[in-house]
């Protein structure tokens, strides 16, 4: 019931939000782009975390208090690795291969 009521009123709901804005300044592009950049290499790695988080609460059956906590403690280390993934290797790699693959032709 949860993933129908997502689908069909609350990710409409999140579209028509970010079609209508039509205000754009420097500040809110800058952030739209940053979390853009993340977002690939947060799909890629975050499969991984969550399994150990879930792992951690299978076994250990901590409290909600130590759940969040540690929940938190993730989402921190995932952003984090993933801007580090970003700028030590995925940047510096589809600049390598756009200078390898895509040279102009004269």
């Amino acid at each position: 019931m949860y993933d129908a009521l997502c689908v069909i009123l609350l990710f409409p709901l999140i579209v028509a939000i970010g079609a209508s804005d039509k205000r754009a300044d420097g500040t809110t592009v800058r952030i739209a782009r940053f979390f853009g950049d993340l977002s690939f290499p947060l799909y890629i790695t975050h499969y991984p975390l969550i399994y150990l988080y879930t792992a951690w609460v299978v076994e250990s059956h901590p409290s909600a208090a130590q759940g969040v906590v540690w929940g938190v403690a993730l989402l921190i280390a995932a952003v984090t690795f993933v801007y580090a993934s970003l700028k030590l290797y995925d940047e510096p790699m589809r600049r390598w291969l756009s200078a390898r693959f895509l040279k102009r032709q004269a």
